[in-house]
């Protein structure tokens, strides 16, 4: 017996031996296949030079390790919230500042054990969208919302605070998503206080130039012919600071909470061109510039009348300051197809001046508070203007004095509110400035009264 309990040890002996050999053998082979070992050494030498590759590989997997206890400390320090989520949505890990924003209190072993579906521990279906929309489209998505803190306890409910938060969605291996969770509740409280602020001093100042406006109109048939130019100049400097007031105020009216809602009606649209047009038609003679009008001879949508003539005096106004003299306007009103609104169809308006159009630089803040573009597109339409009547277009530069920078944030924020959309862009054959508005299919009232083409 103990003889063949020898031979039982040998033989076992042997073959982890001759195994270890064998995977000694083809780690050897795909070394030196991949050339990273030279074939021509001796046994020795190949000993020699594998021992220094597994020590290399060896230090390559601790510096990989570094590598991602660093990475993984810098997202549990982060100033904002992570999560992670696999394939079925649940969720394998999320730092701290994420469990804060979402209320999230089980512990990361906990979730590393025993993954649950994200829907289970917050109750936020914008956070599920957007890890749909990003797993879908394969790309990085952002979505906005306000997150509303369910209460864990139904029978004890508690007041959970409710702030704005921004998701940014990253698609990862494995049909893994990681969001980045950013908490807006700072950024939404400055923007009130900034329109509390705007509102607050567009007010007081109302009723001052109101009253400037009227003791200068009242002096100016009683001063001498020699200071009638400093009167005039300080009337015109008095109405456009009253227009920066009045849009101001226009804005606040627009914006959160002071909207009062839309006051919604039928209406012509091409009818409603016509009359805005009508209303700028002196500034327009000065230039000596037309209108070139494509579309429909009558367009019925349900919109605000008074909001909706605002956006197409704005518009018509931009077009004229930043045409050159005996130049069009062009106006196109049609229908188009668009998934993306209510309906599958929209209404398009098109505002196309014969200007320098826009710089590459303008074009992303043309619709932001208080910007204003190069004014060399100006200079250059309104110096080719001189030729025809200098005198006049000297007092409307007065009146206009280049524009507040309020006139195109007051027609996104009407847009808006009708459901649209508004873009800048420079029109590809003309070269002007280019502002499409899309109105939504829904406000239509008959689509059968698109019919005809005129200009006006």
């Amino acid at each position: 017996m103990p003889v063949v309990w020898f031979l039982m040890g040998l033989a076992t002996g042997l073959g982890i031996w001759f195994w270890r050999w064998t995977r000694f053998n083809a780690r050897l082979k795909l070394l030196v296949k991949r050339q990273q070992i030279d074939p021509g050494s001796s046994d020795l030498d190949l000993i020699t030079q594998l021992s220094h590759r597994i020590a290399d590989q060896g230090q390559q997997v601790n510096g990989l390790e570094r590598a991602l206890d660093s990475h993984q400390f810098l997202l549990e320090n982060a100033p904002i919230g992570y999560l992670l989520v696999n394939e079925e949505n649940q969720l394998l890990w999320c730092n701290l500042q994420a469990g804060q924003l979402l209320g999230i209190s089980q512990s990361f072993d906990e979730l590393e054990q025993r993954p649950r579906l994200l829907l289970q521990l917050v109750r936020s279906y914008e956070l599920d969208n957007l890890i749909e929309e990003t797993r879908q489209l394969h790309q990085p998505c952002q979505r906005d919302w306000t997150l509303y803190r369910v209460s864990p306890n139904p029978l004890n409910p508690k007041n959970e605070p409710a702030y704005p938060l921004r998701g940014y969605g990253v698609p990862l291996d494995q049909g893994r998503i990681g969001v980045f969770l950013e908490n807006r509740q700072e950024a939404v409280t400055l923007l009130q206080q900034r329109d509390r602020w705007t509102s607050d001093v567009a007010h007081e100042l109302k009723t001052p130039l109101t009253s400037i406006r009227l003791v200068a109109e009242t002096l100016k048939p009683r001063i001498d012919v020699a200071l009638q130019g400093w009167l005039d100049r300080l009337l015109n400097e008095t109405i456009r600071l009253s227009n920066l007031v009045e849009d101001l105020l226009n804005l606040s009216r627009l914006e959160g909470q002071n909207f009062q809602g839309l006051n919604l009606k039928p209406v012509d649209l091409a009818q409603l061109i016509t009359a805005a047009w009508q209303s700028l038609e002196p500034l327009a003679r000065v230039k000596q510039l037309s209108l070139t009008y494509d579309g429909p001879v009558t367009l019925l949508m349900t919109v605000d009348e008074s909001l909706m003539y605002r956006v197409l005096i704005n518009l018509l106004d931009n077009a004229i300051k930043h045409s050159p003299s005996r130049a069009s306007v062009f106006v196109q009103l049609s229908l188009v197809e668009s998934s993306a609104l209510e309906g599958g169809m929209a209404v398009c308006l098109d505002v196309i001046d014969n200007g320098l159009g826009f710089q590459d630089k303008d074009l992303p803040h043309i619709f932001d508070r208080f910007y204003r573009a190069d004014p060399a597109r100006k200079r250059e339409t309104n110096r080719s203007a001189r030729g025809s009547s200098s005198s006049q277009v000297s007092a409307n530069e007065g009146l206009g004095g280049g524009g507040s920078g309020l006139g195109l944030s007051i027609v996104q924020q009407i847009v808006e509110a009708h459901q649209g959309t508004i873009a800048a862009e420079n029109h590809p054959d003309l070269g002007g400035g280019w502002l499409k508005i899309i109105l939504p299919g829904s406000l239509l009232l008959a689509q059968d009264s698109i019919a005809g083409h005129s200009p006006l």
